[in-house]
């Protein structure tokens, strides 16, 4: 049985892993943009990011505490923006589960999890950003549900 927590130092070579992972599916596909292999953060980064109260790092972890997938989410709240609404928002960043693993529900038990965190610290909404070379995440976020907010485009020159 797999459970979800917050993430602890302990876990950070796992999710240096994991942002490999993550790193090369772009890197595969958009080796113009994405170097290769790399992460996105450095342990000493994830360290300092895991103190962060509105920057919640999530790992979803087997009965033996191995780290299956994450989730780093961002909280941020509009105030007497002159254009935008006082919204409360939980942006997921970086959701990843483990290649060798995927299939077993860790992606939708990650994301349920986190919808959950976002409910009960009174967000209005829920957002995160897909490239469209990712087509199998993108696959994965429509079946939970999300829809396309705004779309980036791009010529390359």
């Amino acid at each position: 049985m797999k459970h979800v927590r917050k993430a602890v130092p302990g876990d950070i070579p796992r999710i240096l892993m994991l942002l490999e992972q993550v790193n090369m599916v772009h890197h595969d596909s958009r080796p113009d943009l994405f170097r290769g292999p790399t992460t996105k953060y450095s342990a000493e980064e994830l360290e300092q990011i895991l103190s962060i109260p509105d920057r919640p790092i999530f790992v979803c972890a087997d009965p033996n505490g191995y780290v299956m997938g994450y989730a780093f989410c961002v909280v941020s709240q509009y105030e007497n923006d002159r254009l935008m609404t006082d919204v409360k928002t939980l942006y997921i960043d970086d959701l990843c589960v483990d290649e060798a693993l995927r299939g077993q529900h860790v992606g939708r038990t990650l994301y349920e999890h986190v919808v959950r965190y976002a409910r009960s610290i009174g967000c209005y909404n829920l957002t995160l950003n897909v490239w469209a070379l990712n087509e199998g995440a993108r696959r994965f976020y429509e079946k939970c549900g999300l829809k396309p907010q705004k779309i980036g485009m791009e010529t390359i020159l």
